[in-house]
């Protein structure tokens, strides 16, 4: 069989279809299906549907976290179609063909603040996924990589020595996303960024992606419910729905004369906004 031409996509799906499995049960649960799509290099995609839309599935396949037949039922399955990044296929790829793929990836769960280690500091924290892929790394370089993101995510160095219990909800989070990008990641994926973060603070948090994206060059993205989220980081939006891309395009476009019910939905809480974010 011919390889597949190569796109020059960041990210490039296909007929996409991503499934869980139900335990011990033979039954599968379709979280994605016939999704496609480009990210091109340099570009900031957000990606916005309802609970339950397949939104969260579709960016742990992107990130790298796709695992055919594992019995973790928690992990998604690509089980139809292609979904390609940084030109490598995901579908039924290697052990070191991932890793050599998620080291150029960087990946802010949902959970990303309450992931963080309890029992170590901050710099230790960011630090951490360096030492994941290289334990002899020189301990001076890895430092001063740390230090610079935390200043970059508008953070005091005073907070490198303490705990992730001692931080503000804002302040965690911006932690989680230093560490994601600890590795210069040629693409982020950033899963409800400002998830859990006080309402006060969650402009604050969320323009540093936009402007650690364009001081850093990265791909970007972005994934949320929340629509302030995709006016104040990217121009284009994929829509969810279900499991499928029911639009992709800017808002503005999504949101003029719409037909589905879900971008009615969208149009009508842009129409209540008294402003954008950024």
């Amino acid at each position: 069989m011919s390889a597949k031409p190569s796109t020059g996509a960041v990210v490039s799906a296909r007929d996409l279809s991503i499934e869980y499995s139900a335990g011990a049960s033979p039954t599968r649960f379709l979280a994605v299906r016939g999704v496609s799509f480009d990210l091109a290099a340099g570009e900031v995609l957000g990606v916005i549907g309802e609970s339950g839309s397949g939104k969260s599935t579709l960016a742990m396949a992107i990130a790298g976290l796709a695992e055919p037949g594992s019995a973790d039922d928690r992990l998604p399955a690509i089980t139809g179609g292609s979904l390609r990044v940084f030109d490598t296929e995901l579908r039924r790829i290697g052990h070191r063909a991932r890793s050599r793929v998620t080291l150029r990836v960087g990946y802010l769960p949902q959970d990303g603040a309450q992931r963080l280690n309890s029992r170590m500091t901050v710099a230790e924290n960011v630090g951490e996924p360096i030492y994941l892929r290289d334990r002899r790394f020189d301990t001076d370089l890895a430092g001063q990589a740390v230090a610079t993101l935390i200043d970059a995510v508008h953070l005091p160095l005073s907070i490198l020595g303490l705990m992730p219990y001692e931080l503000s909800s804002g302040q965690r989070q911006r932690v989680a996303l230093a560490r994601a990008l600890i590795l210069e990641p040629a693409l982020l994926v950033a899963d409800e960024p400002i998830r859990g973060v006080d309402i006060m603070v969650r402009h604050d948090v969320l323009n540093v992606i936009p402007e650690l994206q364009l001081d850093r060059g990265f791909s970007a993205i972005v994934v949320s419910s929340d629509l302030a989220v995709m006016t104040g980081v990217t121009e284009r939006i994929a829509v969810l729905h279900e499991g499928i891309i029911i639009g992709l395009d800017t808002l503005d476009n999504l949101t003029t004369n719409p037909e589905h019910p879900y971008l009615k939905a969208l149009a009508r809480a842009i129409s209540d906004q008294p402003g954008r974010v950024g």
